[in-house]
């Protein structure tokens, strides 16, 4: 494993890894946020190519308003009304995305914090701890996130946490994929396939209404494969709402082991990713509201230049007693693992 110097925050010196296999295969890590850097992914001819959108600084990660590449928590996607009931008590969070709650908080979540990191197992594991209450979440916390590169071309990702209280803890990687290359052309011509059969209807402020709904004979339906743009702009009311895909989707066949979930080619068909998980959700957030911007290597980014495929427990699942419960305690470890594959 590689380690380098990527600068400081307040004084704390950031550093980057490097994973990488047997077939070239390379992925680059921070321990500021656990982020994902680079995911330099092989096509069907073993040409490697960079498919995750990013920034060269670490200053620009210290913004970073489309969490790009980031590990989200202790709660990924939103919260309604920013509150939840727990155990009888009301837990008030951040109010950041209009009267609502996204990605716990913009400037303190975990991928604003630097983490603990040390190698293991031919990985890199990174570990943070929070305290009770911080956030606005209850339970002394400790978060592990460990990444590692496949000798089948595979990225898996772990996630564990525990707590000395129930609490709500849904985590997440919000990496942008473009299987042309970050900074290539909008992802509205890749083709996905997304094998569930249902999703999860939200109102204006992306909160779901706790329906779950099926996908069938509506621009929703991704059971067999279509590309990204070809429907993206119909007269559907939940598309015109989100500006696009910014939904979960219900995935099939969710009994707590890692299924295949997801499939994403880009259009010459040169190189595809499939999606791998235990969760029972996937956000698929086609980057409508990317900021046009420059990232790595000079490139520019503009809206649907990169597409997110967010494994997860649905939004706002706290207040919805009908979902997947996403409560961990002292009685429920947290563990989840989620892989992207190239192939």
């Amino acid at each position: 494993m590689k380690k380098e110097r990527f600068g400081t925050v307040d004084g704390k010196e950031v550093f980057l890894y490097t994973l990488e296999n047997a077939n070239g295969m390379k992925v680059v890590l921070s321990d500021f946020g656990a982020l994902i850097i680079r995911i330099f992914a092989p096509d069907k001819d073993g040409r490697l190519e960079d498919v995750a959108l990013g920034y060269d600084s670490l200053e620009k990660y210290r913004e970073n308003g489309c969490f790009l590449g980031a590990v989200v928590g202790p709660n990924a996607n939103r919260i309604g009304g920013a509150q939840f009931v727990l155990d009888g008590k009301t837990y008030h969070l951040d109010v950041n995305d209009g009267v609502n709650n996204l990605h716990s908080h913009m400037d303190l979540g975990v991928h604003k914090r630097i983490w603990a990191a040390r190698e293991q197992d031919g990985g890199i594991l990174f570990s943070l701890e929070m305290k009770d209450g911080e956030l606005g979440f209850s339970g002394n916390r400790v978060f592990h996130v460990f990444y590692e590169v496949t000798q089948d071309n595979g990225l898996r990702i772990t996630y564990d946490a525990d707590s000395d209280k129930n609490t709500i803890i849904n985590m997440t990687n919000h990496c942008y994929f473009n299987l042309d290359g970050q900074g290539a052309d909008t992802i509205e011509n890749h083709t996905l396939q997304i094998l569930a059969d249902s999703y999860t209807p939200a109102d204006e402020g992306s909160i779901p209404n706790g329906d779950i709904v099926p996908v069938a004979g509506t621009p929703m339906d991704f059971t067999e494969p279509h590309k990204v743009g070809e429907r993206i702009g119909e007269d559907f009311a939940q598309l015109k709402m989100a500006g696009g895909y910014d939904h979960n989707w219900v995935c099939r066949k969710y009994d707590g082991t890692v299924r295949k979930i997801a499939v994403l080619q880009n259009e010459s068909g040169s190189r595809t990713m499939e999606v791998y998980t235990d969760l029972p959700g996937v956000q698929f957030y086609a980057g409508n509201f990317l900021v046009e911007e420059e990232g790595k290597d000079g490139k520019s980014y503009r809206p649907r230049c990169g597409l997110a495929l967010e494994t997860q427990f649905y939004p706002d699942t706290p207040n919805k007693p009908q979902f997947p419960s996403s409560v961990f305690g002292p009685d429920r470890h947290y563990h989840t693992v989620t892989e992207y594959k190239f192939i």
